[in-house]
């Protein structure tokens, strides 16, 4: 009983210094793997990159503690990562005060969902998530992060559109003209070194070296060049009208969006007392401001969008002052631009950027250790897109589990696997995490380096504290484009262009369900859930249609002496005698159908006398197919046709002897197979009936033999 609650108990049985030796080994070698991957997947899912280690501290040590898997290493993700953005953007700015604490309450919720499923048993609640839905989804999702990536690789600053390719054409078209080439530089030297050292040496952990050489040469070279001037440096008219109106519209929008949350207040009351003209008020005012705030928006957007397209050049004046004039190209000397977003600009304090974006400062120490606030309303907001993530993150974690599981024969529990997940997030959140799930390639990294137990995982999570608490100087000057790099090469190995191939091989419905996921997906970009939601209608409609609509098969002799179907191998079929197999269950959606089908072989065949059901496909039935049985039984007999039925199962016969169906069928038209049903019917409907050649009489021929 302690084991079942505390998993973990059992790593130390048989369990030595040697052991400990190796998975401290592998804690720390994947540490330094995850701590770059992390500060990269955190600025992914919008938020600064020192979340991405608060990420790193609890949930990995949580989620092997209490998860059933020894090798699985959690902790920040690409699709999750991607996920929480995609459920954010809506709620607040990416990167703001409002947006970290939605990040933080999305990861409590997604775990408590999955601890709920995971208590309860319902690990099988997954499966609703097919696998070419998820194929599908996945690859859209590697194009979209990858993609996502471009502005930080070109160094070029954007409004994000509504659609994810819009603001993808809008990168474009600003890197044609404005790319910062040592930023691109760097991010293709980030390349270089991980690919060719995953070549070259795979042991070497490729992520790290290339983070550090491109921070030594970002330091050295003095890569990040920033300074701060007073707007009247800024020798343009033009650019300091700008940015007034910038700052007047983006001020103006704060007092409307706090008017109309009292209108929303008021909207409420009104609609709770029932007082139809004060609702109608209400609304009227909600629109207004809502108006009122868009066009707001859309003028910082305009504002933005050109003070970003203004460069600069810089030129001291006698007095020891910096000068600010505009120049059409980037070229020559240093070229310098507005750092901008979607705060007001500073006036007296106007940051000028003429180097790469760097990770900048990262805060020293563990987070504070705190329950997130509680608000329902974002609760239930966030509840569709967290019900996602959590699916997505199992699917993910438990695919990996079950791939290692296999090579190094351990026991795994989905359930149990799904309350170390939820309970690694739950913790998490309480460290400042967003969700998270199980990695492959650091699970990968776990696998190869010999892990022995889950306490690697422990020492995976120490050596992220350590670098919280006395490193994160050294990463001030990473620069953004190498973390850009870090996620492309990730997710490459998402791209799975053999999966809709397999997919259409196994079914031509699921080849077209995973590419219409994944052009969906593509397409509602950055609305994630749009697409998954398209594949899963699709999946269980599918589902739905072949239950309402199983096979039914008309059976005749083959070659192989085997009873196969007639239609497929195109064998004669008896004229006096069908026999039918259905296969799936009997119940309310497809009983008619089956009723349908027995009408429409009377009508076809003149000269049938006697129908076999074989029912070794009908593996269960319900009131409403015993009820169409029984009707069947007799419609089919009222027209001279008898009807028996062939290898009913255990839990059907049950309900054929409590409804006395089986009364009314005849304990001598029900049989063993459909051998032994051929056999019994086959004489007398063949008596005073002349046909050349019965593709049944030899089926009879073989049973006799068997019973001699």
């Amino acid at each position: 009983m302690l084991k079942k609650f505390f998993p973990f108990l059992d790593w130390f049985r048989n369990y030595g210094l040697d052991d400990a030796r190796i998975d401290a080994i592998s804690g720390l070698t994947v540490a330094l793997v995850l701590i770059p991957q992390s500060m990269a997947y955190a600025q992914l899912a919008g938020l600064p990159p020192y979340y991405g280690l608060y990420a790193s501290f609890l949930p990995p040590m949580i989620a092997a503690l209490f998860g059933s898997s020894r090798q699985l290493a959690t902790g920040p993700v690409a699709v999750v990562s991607l996920m929480t953005s995609a459920s954010l953007e809506p709620l607040a700015t990416a990167g703001s005060e409002g947006y970290i604490a939605y990040a933080i309450l999305l990861a409590l919720i997604v775990g408590v969902f999955q601890l709920s499923l995971g208590i309860l048993r319902l690990g099988l609640v997954v499966n609703f998530l097919s696998h070419p839905v998820v194929n599908g989804f996945t690859n859209a999702a590697a194009i979209i992060i990858a993609s996502s990536q471009l502005s930080k690789m070109f160094g070029v600053y954007v409004d994000k559109s509504e659609h994810h390719y819009e603001t993808i054409i809008r990168v474009c078209e600003a890197a044609i003209y404005y790319t910062h080439w040592p930023t691109l530089f760097m991010g293709i030297a980030a390349f270089g070194i991980m690919y060719g050292l995953r070549r070259i040496a795979p042991k070497i952990p490729n992520v790290l070296v290339a983070v550090m050489v491109t921070t030594l040469i970002s330091w050295y070279t003095g890569f990040e060049h920033n300074t701060t001037v007073d707007i009247s440096a800024i020798e343009s008219p033009q650019v300091r009208e700008w940015i007034t109106e910038f700052n007047n519209a983006v001020n103006a929008i704060p007092p409307l969006a706090d008017e109309r949350t009292q209108v929303s207040e008021t909207l409420d009351k009104a609609k709770s007392s029932r007082d139809n003209i004060a609702v109608l008020d209400a609304e009227h005012d909600m629109n207004v401001l809502t108006i009122k705030i868009e066009r707001l928006k859309h003028e910082a957007h305009v504002k933005r969008e050109h003070i970003r397209e203004v460069l600069f050049e810089q030129m001291k004046t006698p007095d020891g002052s910096l000068k600010f004039y505009s120049k059409d190209k980037s070229e020559g000397d240093r070229t310098w631009r507005i750092k901008i977003g979607n705060k007001p600009l500073d006036l007296e304090k106007l940051l000028m950027t003429g180097g790469g974006a760097v990770v900048g400062m990262i805060p020293k120490g563990l987070p504070a250790l705190t329950v997130p606030k509680i608000d329902f309303k974002i609760i239930l907001h966030l509840l569709p897109y967290a019900a996602i993530i959590s699916l997505l993150g199992f699917m993910e974690a438990i695919s990996i589990a079950k791939a290692m599981a296999a090579r190094t024969g351990q026991r795994l529990d989905p359930n149990q696997e799904l309350i170390g997940q939820g309970l690694a997030n739950i913790f998490g959140s309480i460290g400042k995490s967003y969700p998270t799930s199980g990695s492959f390639s650091r699970s990968a990294v776990n696998l190869q380096t010999g892990s022995v137990s889950g306490l690697s995982s422990v020492f995976t999570s120490l050596a992220v504290v350590i670098v919280l608490l006395f490193f994160t100087p050294l990463l001030y000057h990473l620069p953004q484009s190498v973390l850009a790099a870090v996620i492309m090469m990730a997710v490459i190995g998402l791209i799975n262009v053999t999966g809709f191939v397999h997919a259409w091989r196994a079914q031509w419905y699921d080849g077209l369900i995973s590419v219409i996921s994944f052009v969906c997906t593509l397409g509602f970009a950055p609305h994630l859930d749009k697409g998954i939601m398209v594949g899963v209608v699709l999946s269980l409609g599918v589902f739905l249609y072949k239950s309402m609509r199983p096979k039914v098969s008309s059976l005749s002799r083959h070659d192989d002496e085997a009873l196969r179907d007639a239609f497929l191998h195109d064998l004669m079929e008896c004229r006096y005698v069908d026999l039918i197999r259905f296969d799936g269950p009997l119940f309310f959606a497809n009983a008619s159908y089956l009723e349908d089908i027995i009408n429409e072989r009377i009508i076809n065949k003149k000269d049938l006398k006697h129908i076999i059901i074989a029912s070794n496909g009908i593996n269960d039935i319900d009131a409403s197919g015993e009820e169409a049985l029984s009707l069947i039984i007799d419609n089919t007999r009222s027209t001279g046709v008898d009807i028996s039925l062939s290898g009913v199962n255990e839990s059907v016969m049950a309900v054929l002897r409590r409804t006395h169906l089986l009364e009314e069928i005849g304990q001598d038209h029900v049989y063993p197979t459909m051998e032994k049903a051929i056999c019994a019917v086959h004489e007398h409907t063949h008596q005073e009936e002349q046909e050349d050649r019965c593709p049944l009489t030899t089926v009879c021929r073989v049973v006799k033999q068997e019973n001699i």
